[in-house]
């Protein structure tokens, strides 16, 4: 049986450029218990399945290659901008770890969480953009890396890489968890552009509790699995 799968490309910059492609698909009795499966079998960092939408609510589940995650930001970005373009102006994505609110700023999309909700980081700062352009990914065998540095600290520009071996992602495009802890440490806004060029925007909200994370994201197309 063939299974048809959304794709967007998530936190892509402003002339639609990089992003970090994700598999939306809506859950069914062919895909349940096959979840894990079928997020390897599209290979991207993250696939997030469809489980019930109900007026401006969704909620879904999200896996990476290896395992299951209660929370991710480029997923939750990325399902509430595809409902958005397709009629489904959603306010409210309901994932393990709790309810994840959706506001939509222009051409972005941001979604709203606790730092707690993210997987742990190892954050680590490096001099400059250049030193981070210069990680091998093969240089990490577990764990999940995010190496950053300032682009311009002034104005609260970052540049940054991430690698997550335990979650099966050599390198990660743009991660919007990742996002959201660091803004957690910094405690103020930030532009990171991370990977090839993909760009996330952040904000700490209710004096850091919380922090939002949006950026743009493509135009869908489809993949079909066999």
């Amino acid at each position: 049986m063939s299974l048809l799968a959304n794709v967007v490309d998530v936190f892509v910059d402003d002339r639609d450029a990089h992003g970090n492609p994700l598999g939306i698909i809506w859950a069914s009795t062919s895909t349940r218990r096959h979840e894990q499966q079928i997020a390897a079998d599209l290979g991207f960092s993250e696939t997030i399945f469809i489980d019930a939408l109900d007026g401006a609510s969704v909620s879904a589940r999200i896996f990476t290659p290896a395992l299951e995650l209660p929370f991710a930001g480029h997923p939750t970005v990325g399902l509430a901008a595809w409902l958005h373009r397709g009629g489904d102006p959603v306010t409210e994505i309901n994932v393990p770890a709790g309810s994840v609110r959706v506001r939509v700023d222009g051409p972005r999309v941001f979604v709203n969480a606790l730092p707690e909700w993210c997987p742990v980081f190892e954050l680590t700062r490096l001099d400059s953009p250049a030193d981070v352009d210069a990680v091998d990914p093969d240089a990490f065998a577990e764990g999940q890396h995010y190496l950053w540095a300032w682009a311009d600290e002034g104005a609260g520009r970052v540049r940054a890489r991430m690698f997550a071996p335990d979650f099966g992602i050599r390198e990660d495009e743009a991660t919007g968890a990742a996002a959201i802890r660091l803004t957690a440490e910094l405690g103020r806004d930030l532009e990171i552009r991370q990977g090839a060029g993909s760009v996330l925007y952040t904000h700490p909200r209710y004096l850091g509790q919380q922090v939002e994370v949006g950026g743009r994201t493509s135009e869908a197309r489809t993949r079909e699995l066999i």
